[in-house]
């Protein structure tokens, strides 16, 4: 990768905790963050290959910032496959977006046209993977720092992947059902309290199996259309990249100001 990634960035926002409305400071929870970009025309009529790219840093404070930004053909095969972990960029509230272009916009308000029915598979595909591996890891993976281990001593399995479980779960019964994909947990108490293992590993297993059991029941009244449209995903993809490269990239995005902006 030999260009400015962060000029060529369309769209950049929060995600995981943050953007759930359940970080807990201090805890187990690193800052999150994901993001699309429009790669030179090169990596797209030549030669040159770009997928995504991720940077970990620490901020300020010393909190581990965890950063994964995708060029947006990835994006838009993810978008199209009804992956939750990139679902949600386009769903965050207002003040978690970090920059928004006029791009990033185009694909905020297409956002419908990603959804489709294979929700139902990913969002329990993922919710019951994690509450797989709530339970079934090796203590010392490389993804646990110390603090999640010593949770992991004293609870006797991983509270932070049963949280992200029970999350996922409530997400997709709630995408399939109403159509909307709710990033932020208004009550979201419950995901914190798991987190701080105030629930057994029986309390999750039995709800996640509840919300399961939710999908199953609402399996053939799905509001979602049986596929998602390709074609005008296509047509969104080539004009986004096509008009990128028109413009001058120093000044073709906005961004967003925090809590008082107007964007969606």
């Amino acid at each position: 990768m030999n260009f400015d990634l962060e000029k060529h960035t369309i769209l950049l926002s929060y995600r995981g905790s943050i953007s759930h409305g359940t970080f807990i400071k201090d805890h187990i929870d690193d800052i999150d963050k994901i993001g699309v970009c429009v790669a030179p025309l090169s990596y797209y009529i030549g030669l040159d290959s770009f997928e995504q790219v991720e940077h970990k840093y620490d901020d300020e404070s010393g909190i581990l910032v965890d950063e994964v930004i995708y060029d947006i053909r990835k994006l838009f095969r993810l978008l199209l496959k009804c992956n939750p972990n990139v679902l949600s960029l386009l769903w965050c509230k207002p003040e978690h977006y970090l920059k928004v272009t006029k791009w990033g916009r185009m694909l905020i308000d297409n956002r419908e046209i990603f959804l489709s029915k294979l929700a139902y598979k990913t969002f329990i595909g993922y919710g019951l993977a994690q509450i797989k591996r709530m339970s079934a890891f090796q203590k010392y993976e490389g993804y646990m720092g110390e603090k999640r281990k010593k949770l992991v001593d004293e609870f006797g399995f991983d509270v932070k992947n049963a949280s992200h479980a029970i999350r996922i779960l409530e997400m997709g019964w709630e995408l399939i059902t109403t159509g909307v994909l709710n990033v932020y947990r208004e009550s979201a108490q419950h995901l914190i309290d798991i987190k701080l293992g105030k629930w057994s590993i029986e309390d999750v297993t039995e709800y996640s199996e509840w919300l399961v059991s939710g999908y199953e029941v609402n399996r053939d009244s799905m509001v979602l259309n049986d596929s998602p449209d390709t074609q005008k995903a296509n047509e969104l993809l080539q004009y986004i990249i096509l008009d990128f490269h028109r413009e001058d990239k120093e000044v073709g995005y906005a961004l967003n100001k925090g809590p008082n902006s107007t964007y969606p």
